[in-house]
C-alpha cells in the first residue's frame, strides 16, 4: 500500500517538474530529498527521460528531410543576400551624398518649426496677458478718474476671467495682491463720496425745499390740470437714469467735475422758466454709485442700514425748530423748506433705487416728523400774537402741506391742527379789535354826522346801510343820526368778517363749515369784545348824558344793520342765511344789551345831575309862614328844571319810550328826594313857613310836569311822579287830618298815597317846638287855652298815627 502511494507521489512530482517552470522546481526537488525513496525517484526520472528521448527522436527523423531542404534554400539566398547587400550599400552611399543637402534643409526647417511652436505659443501668452494688463491699466485711469463703479466692474472681471487664463506670472502675482486693496480703497472712497452727499443735502434742504414749495405753489397757481406729483417730471426717466447708474456707460459717461461734485447742482443759470425738480436741482450720482458698489461687494445690507441711519439723525436734526423761530415767518419758512427738502430728497431716493428705502421706512420718518412738527408749531404758535403772522403761517402750512400731499405724503393731521390754531387766530383777532374798537369809541365825538353835499352822503352810506327815506329827501346839509362809530365799527366788523375767511381759505372745507366758522367768531366778536367795549365806554366816568344818548342812538342803528351782515355772510359764504344748520348772529341782543346799559347809565346819571343841584337847597326850615306876598320857587330848583328841559330836548332822537322813561324816573327821583329833605335827621324840626316854600317848589315841578318837556305821555301821567309828596304837603297846609284819618286805607281817600309813618315824623319835627315850651311853661300853660287845645289835638293825632302804623304792621 505504501508503495502505492509513493509512485502515486513520485509521478506527481514528475508532472509538476514537466508542468513547471524550471525556476520553481526547487521546492519540488527538495521534497524528493526530503523523502526516503530518493533512488526510486531517480529511476523514475530515468524512465521518463529515456521516453522523451524517443519521442524527440522520432519528431526529429519525421521532420529531417524538411530541414535539410531548408538549409539547401537558405545557401542558395545567401548568395543573393551578398549582391543585395552591396547594391543597398551603393544606394545607402549615393542616398547619403544625395540627403546632405536635404538634411541640411529638415534641419533649418526644424529649427524654423520649434521657432514658430515658441513664437505661437509667445503669441497664446499674450493674448492672456495683454487682456490683463489692458485692463489693469484701464483700472488705473478709471481710479484715476475716481470712476468707481466701473473701476469695480473691470476690477471683477480682472480677478475672475483674465488673472485665471494669464496663468502664473510675478505681475499676476503682483495685481492678484493689490486687488483686495483696490476694493478697499472704491469701498471707502464711494462712502467718503456718500458722506460728503449727505452733508452737502443736509446743508442745502433748505434750497431744495424752497425749490419744491415754489413748484407747488407754481402749479397751485395754474390751476389747469389735476394735480400731478410735484418734483417728479420725466420720473420714469429719472429711474431709468438711476437705475442705469451701475453700468459702464451710464457712470462712464459722466464728467470728474459731476463725480466730484457736492450733489448740489447750479440751475440758476437755466433760461427757461420751469421750475427744476429734485433731481435737477441734487446730483444723486453719489448715491447710485456707492449703492452699486456696495451691492456688487456685497454688503448692500451694510450700505442701507448706514444710509438709514445717517438719514434719520438728519430728520431729527430738520425737525428740531431754532428756539426764536415764531418771531418771524422767515424762520417757519426755513423751517418748512428744511423739512420740505429732506422729504422730496427721500421720495426721490424711494423711486429711483430699487430698495435702498422702502415706503414703510419713509412712512415711519413722515410719521415721526409729523410728531414733532406738530409739537414745534403748537409751542411756537401760542409765542405769536400778530394775526397778520398766524395768517401769514398758515398758508405757510397749506402750502407746505399741498407740497407734500403731491409726493404722497399725508398731511390730514396737518389740516386738524390749522383748525386747532383757528380758535388761537379768532383769539388774536379778538384782541386785536377790541383794541380797534376802543380807539374808535375814544376817538368818536358822539355827535352825529353833518353831511354837506351828496359824495360825502354817499361815502357814509356806502360804508353803512341805511335806510331812510325821510333823511334822503332832506336838503343839504344835513346829519346823520349816527356818529362816525357806526360805520367805523360796521366796516371793522366786515374786516373781521373778512380775516376770518381768509383763514377759512384753503383748509378743504364746506361752504357750510366756512360760514359756520365766520358766524361763530363774529357772534364772539359781538357779544364779547365790542359788548365789553361799549360797556366800557358807557361806563366812563366823563360821559355825559348827551354821549349816552349818541350811544343809544348808534346802537339802536347798529342793532337794525344786523340783517345786513347776515347777508353780508352769506353772499361771501354762499350759504343761505336762512339754511337748517345757519348759526344766528347774536348782534341784536348785543346792541339791546348796550343800549339798555345805556339807559340805565343814562337814568343813573341823570339821577345823580340832579342830587348835585338838589344839593344846593338851602331851605330855611324855621321861616315863618308868609304875609300876603307870594312865594318864588328856590334858585336851585328853576336852575335844575332848565337843566333838564335843555338836556330832555336832546332826547328827541331816542326812542320814545326811552325818553319817557328817563323823564318819569328823573321826576320821581325830585319827589323822592324833595321828600327826603325834610324828613332828614339832620333837620329837626321845622316849621309850617318851610313846608309852604318846599309847596312852592313842587308847585313849580309839576309845572314843568305839565309842560310835557317829553312828548308821549298821555293827559297828566308825568304828574304822578310829585303825587305822594303833592298829598303830603296838602295834608299839612290845608290840615286836613279829620279826612285823612277818617278815609285812611279806603281807595276813594283823598290821601291815599300818603304814609302814616311820613306823616307822623314830619308832624312831630313841625310841632316840636310847640311841645317843648309846652313842657318848660306848664305852670302857665292854663292862661293859654287856645295852644292847649291846639296841643290836645296835635297829640291825638299823633297817637291815631301811630295806631295805624301799628295796625299796618301787625
Amino acid at each position: 500500500m505504501a508503495s502505492v502511494e509513493t509512485a502515486a507521489e513520485h509521478e506527481r512530482i514528475l508532472r509538476e517538474i514537466e508542468s513547471t517552470d524550471t525556476n520553481c522546481i526547487g521546492p519540488t526537488l527538495r521534497s524528493v530529498y526530503d523523502g526516503q525513496e530518493h533512488g526510486l525517484f531517480m529511476e523514475k526520472l530515468d524512465v521518463r527521460i529515456r521516453n522523451h528521448d524517443r519521442d524527440i527522436e522520432k519528431m526529429c527523423n519525421h521532420h529531417f528531410q524538411g530541414f535539410v531542404d531548408s538549409i539547401t534554400e537558405l545557401l542558395k539566398v545567401r548568395g543573393e543576400a551578398q549582391k543585395l547587400k552591396s547594391q543597398v550599400t551603393e544606394t545607402n552611399r549615393r542616398l547619403q551624398g544625395d540627403g546632405k543637402e536635404l538634411m541640411s534643409a529638415m534641419e533649418e526647417l526644424q529649427k524654423c518649426r520649434v521657432q514658430q511652436r515658441n513664437i505661437a505659443s509667445t503669441i497664446d501668452k499674450l493674448s492672456h496677458c495683454l487682456p490683463v494688463l489692458e485692463m489693469y491699466s484701464r483700472l488705473q485711469e478709471q481710479m484715476r478718474t475716481k470712476r468707481y463703479y466701473p473701476a469695480l466692474r473691470t476690477l471683477e472681471q480682472l480677478e475672475h476671467t483674465c488673472l485665471p487664463r494669464a496663468g502664473q506670472y510675478r505681475f499676476c502675482s503682483i495685481m492678484a495682491e493689490n486687488i483686495p486693496k483696490l476694493r478697499t480703497q472704491i469701498r471707502d472712497t464711494a462712502m467718503t463720496q456718500l458722506r460728503d452727499f449727505l452733508e452737502s443735502i443736509r446743508k442745502h434742504s433748505d434750497k431744495i425745499g424752497e425749490t419744491a414749495i415754489r413748484q407747488a405753489q407754481l402749479q397751485r397757481s395754474l390751476d389747469t390740470q389735476p394735480r400731478t406729483l410735484i418734483g417728479r417730471r420725466g420720473r420714469k426717466e429719472a429711474a431709468a437714469a438711476g437705475g442705469g447708474a451701475g453700468t459702464d456707460s451710464g457712470v462712464a459717461g459722466g464728467s470728474p467735475v459731476s463725480e466730484q461734485d457736492s450733489g448740489i447742482l447750479d440751475v440758476e443759470d437755466e433760461e427757461d422758466d420751469e421750475v427744476p425738480g429734485a433731481q435737477d436741482l441734487v446730483d444723486f450720482s453719489p448715491v447710485y454709485r456707492c449703492l452699486h458698489i456696495y451691492t456688487v461687494l456685497g454688503l448692500r445690507d451694510v450700505f442701507e442700514n448706514y444710509y438709514r441711519k445717517q438719514r434719520r439723525k438728519q430728520a431729527r436734526l430738520v425737525l428740531q425748530p431754532h428756539s426764536n423761530m415764531h418771531e418771524t415767518l422767515e424762520g417757519y419758512r426755513r423751517y418748512f423748506n428744511q423739512i420740505v427738502g429732506f422729504f422730496v430728497v427721500e421720495d426721490h431716493v424711494l423711486h429711483t433705487t430699487q430698495g435702498l428705502v422702502n415706503r414703510a421706512y419713509v412712512e415711519e420718518l413722515w410719521e415721526l416728523a409729523l410728531s414733532k412738527l406738530i409739537a414745534a408749531l403748537r409751542t411756537h404758535s401760542s409765542y405769536c400774537d400778530n394775526p397778520d403772522l398766524v395768517l401769514d403761517l398758515k398758508n405757510l402750512i397749506v402750502l407746505f402741506a399741498d407740497t407734500l400731499q403731491g409726493y404722497g405724503f399725508p398731511v390730514s393731521q396737518l389740516f386738524d391742527m390749522l383748525l386747532e390754531m383757528r380758535e388761537q387766530y379768532g383769539e388774536i383777532l379778538l384782541k386785536r379789535w377790541n383794541v380797534t374798537f376802543r380807539q374808535v369809541l375814544d376817538q368818536d365825538n358822539f355827535s352825529p354826522i353833518p353831511v354837506s353835499t351828496e359824495d360825502e352822503y354817499k361815502h357814509y352810506t356806502s360804508q353803512f346801510p341805511m335806510e331812510d327815506p325821510e333823511l334822503d329827501k332832506l336838503p343839504f346839509p344835513k346829519k346823520l343820526p349816527f356818529s362816525e362809530f357806526v360805520p367805523k365799527v360796521y366796516c371793522q366788523l366786515k374786516e373781521f368778517i373778512y380775516a376770518c375767511l381768509k383763514y377759512s381759505e384753503d383748509l378743504h372745507l364746506s361752504s357750510t363749515e366756512v360760514d359756520d366758522m365766520i358766524r361763530k367768531s363774529t357772534n364772539l366778536l359781538l357779544t364779547r369784545t365790542l359788548s365789553h367795549c361799549l360797556h366800557y365806554a358807557i361806563k366812563k366816568k366823563n360821559v355825559g348824558l348827551a354821549e349816552l344818548v349818541q350811544v343809544i342812538i348808534n346802537t339802536t342803528h347798529l342793532e337794525q344793520s344786523c340783517h345786513f351782515l347776515e347777508e353780508f355772510i352769506s353772499n361771501i359764504t354762499n350759504v343761505p342765511p336762512d339754511s337748517a344748520n345757519a348759526t344766528k348772529l347774536y348782534g341784536t341782543s348785543t346792541f339791546k344789551d348796550a343800549r339798555h346799559a345805556a339807559e340805565a347809565e343814562i337814568y343813573t346819571n341823570l339821577n345823580a345831575k340832579i342830587d348835585q343841584f338838589l344839593q344846593l337847597a338851602d331851605y330855611d326850615w324855621m321861616a315863618a309862614v308868609p304875609g300876603g306876598g307870594t312865594l318864588e320857587a328856590s334858585d336851585y330848583l328853576i336852575d335844575l328844571i332848565a337843566f333838564l328841559k335843555s338836556t330832555f330836548s336832546v332826547f328827541t332822537n331816542l326812542p320814545g319810550k326811552v325818553a319817557q322813561t328817563a323823564c318819569m324816573s328823573a321826576c320821581k327821583h325830585i319827589s323822592t328826594s324833595l321828600t327826603q329833605l325834610p324828613l332828614d335827621p339832620e333837620v329837626r324840626q321845622i316849621s309850617m313857613g318851610a313846608l309852604h316854600q318846599l309847596n312852592t317848589d313842587v308847585k313849580e315841578c309839576e309845572g314843568f310836569a305839565r309842560a310835557g318837556p317829553v312828548a308821549g305821555f298821555q293827559g297828566d301821567t308825568l304828574l304822578l311822579a310829585f303825587s305822594d309828596l303833592r298829598q303830603l304837603l296838602e295834608l299839612f297846609t290845608q290840615w286836613d287830618w279829620s279826612t285823612y284819618l277818617a278815609d285812611y286805607g279806603k281807595p276813594t281817600c283823598k290821601y291815599l298815597r300818603v304814609n302814616p309813618q311820613t306823616a307822623l315824623a314830619l308832624l312831630e319835627k313841625l310841632f316840636k317846638p310847640m311841645r317843648e315850651t309846652s313842657r318848660k311853661n306848664n305852670v302857665f300853660a292854663q292862661f293859654r287855652k287856645t295852644d292847649r287845645d291846639r296841643q290836645k289835638l296835635i297829640d291825638t293825632i299823633i297817637k291815631q298815627l301811630r295806631n295805624l302804623i301799628a295796625q299796618h304792621h301787625t
